[in-house]
């Protein structure tokens, strides 16, 4: 999972990342609007935990320009206001949740995975795709019952390719989900090839279907052969 944190006290932002890190989620900080508004149009986030109070802008202004670019990440606002008003214009702007500071790390992290859950995966703790079997929780994967020894980066590959079945996704979109901020930083994706290659070995060696496919000059695409 890929989350953006959009706030501006630097402590509360940190304490999130640091917590969410220990969990394996991979986390990005933005602390004002300008550079919020950069990376959503950057790069793709599974979740946006948004407060409302920024130091050049509003939280709503980021809702509202998420909706106007067609953006289907999940939306929690973490916010000092807990009046009605507020939580009611967040949500008719576009948020799935809203949380109220103080709050606790444990709570923030459950509401988001269930976000999560239900944007990507109908809310289900077990990912299933014909004999293939992925528990979200304990993280662990099995092919016709026999369990798989994946690595972290083949596990969020496996749940991004089944989460987009049937849709061409680039190297980059795949580089950007794996590594964030740092694929821009890379001279080249041939990671991705070696990650592909590794995963679908992995995959076929335990009994499961060719899903990956290569579409050449473009990216991979997970698809049902059935």
């Amino acid at each position: 999972m890929k989350i953006l944190i959009i706030e501006d006290e630097r402590e509360i932002a940190q304490s999130i990342k640091d917590y969410f890190r220990t969990n394996g989620i991979q986390c990005e900080t933005a602390e004002n609007y300008d550079l919020a508004l950069t990376k959503i149009d950057s790069y793709d986030y599974d979740c946006i935990l948004l407060d409302l109070m920024l130091p050049d802008g509003d939280g709503f202004d980021i809702l509202k320009e998420l909706k106007a670019k067609n953006k289907t990440e999940g939306v929690i606002i973490i916010s000092a206001k807990e009046n009605l008003e507020t939580r009611l214009e967040g949500f008719n702007l576009g948020a799935d949740d809203y949380l109220t500071k103080p709050f606790h790390l444990a709570e923030l992290l459950v509401r988001m995975q269930a976000l999560i859950r239900r944007k990507n995966f109908k809310g289900s703790n077990s990912v299933i795709f014909n004999e293939i079997v992925v528990e979200v929780f304990s993280k662990t994967v099995s092919v016709n019952d026999i369990k798989l020894d994946l690595t972290k980066k083949e596990l969020d590959l496996l749940l991004f390719l089944i989460g987009n079945e049937n849709k061409v996704l680039s190297k980059s979109a795949i580089a950007e989900h794996l590594s964030g901020d740092m694929a821009d930083m890379l001279d080249n994706h041939d990671f991705i090839y070696a990650h592909i290659k590794n995963l679908k070995k992995k995959l076929t060696q335990a009994g499961s279907g060719d899903y990956i496919k290569t579409v050449y000059g473009l990216g991979y695409k997970w698809e049902n052969e059935q």
